[in-house]
């Protein structure tokens, strides 16, 4: 049966035993800490200054980033997009690319420009890696948006894989202004209220902070290294 946890008794049975104390059978309280500073950071925060913090991080994890109202969405979208070398293009299928008017876009000025537009089948299979590997952009969208951190949070399911947020040399990340929030704690809030009134969560949850770098070797920063080489964050006005 799939799920089932083979010999767990007896294996948490020899773990306490190695740490030479009783098994812990009952639930663990929760502690209360007197002090919880990540609950007060930005707590009184309006959308519009969560904005601003947004935008100064966005310098500092080399993110372009710009504020658009959805009349404008299209527009700045089609123009970044040709800044960054145009198509192929590769996107996540969701009901939100055409409730912001991108439809037009994506099925009418891009083809009609030669540049492909690839979305997300997953009765596809392969294919759609296939596709993500080879897109110069991919378009996603953030569910939740750190502004801390400059940090989206996407959710992934049959119709949002992963390979599109990480495969494109180039990533654009949709940012509903009202997805802002102060940091990871509140993040993780939400996610919790979610498995709470519906009872689940998506299989993957990403936490992606601008294009990829990494400084492992010598402590040199380099950009670009294991996934998106250029990222752009577009918040939308939404509320």
């Amino acid at each position: 049966m799939i799920g089932t946890i083979h010999n767990r008794d007896k294996f948490l049975n020899q773990v306490a035993s190695r740490l030479n104390r009783p098994r812990i059978s009952k639930p663990m309280e929760r502690p209360r800490w007197k002090y919880q500073p990540q609950l007060e950071i930005y707590k009184d925060a309006l959308q519009d200054e969560l904005l601003g913090i947004l935008k100064e991080h966005c310098k500092k994890i080399h993110t372009k980033i710009f504020t658009v109202d959805l009349a404008e969405l299209s527009t700045v979208v089609h123009d970044v997009v040709a800044e960054n070398g145009g198509g192929p293009v590769v996107t996540w299928k969701d009901e939100r690319f055409s409730k912001w008017g991108l439809d037009s876009l994506m099925k009418e000025k891009w083809p009609s420009e030669n540049v492909d537009v690839f979305e997300w089948d997953y009765t596809l299979g392969e294919k759609n890696v296939h596709q993500a590997e080879h897109a110069n952009v991919g378009i996603t969208i953030s569910e939740i948006t750190l502004v801390e951190s400059g940090t989206v949070v996407m959710f992934s399911d049959k119709d949002r894989g992963r390979t599109v947020s990480f495969l494109p040399a180039t990533s654009i990340m949709l940012i509903p202004k009202s997805s802002l929030v102060p940091r990871m704690t509140q993040a993780a809030v939400k996610i919790r209220e979610m498995h709470q009134n519906t009872g689940h969560i998506p299989s993957c949850i990403n936490f992606i902070t601008g294009p990829s770098n990494s400084a492992d070797i010598e402590l040199n920063l380099v950009v670009g290294v294991h996934g998106p080489i250029k990222a752009t964050y577009i918040v939308i006005n939404d509320i």
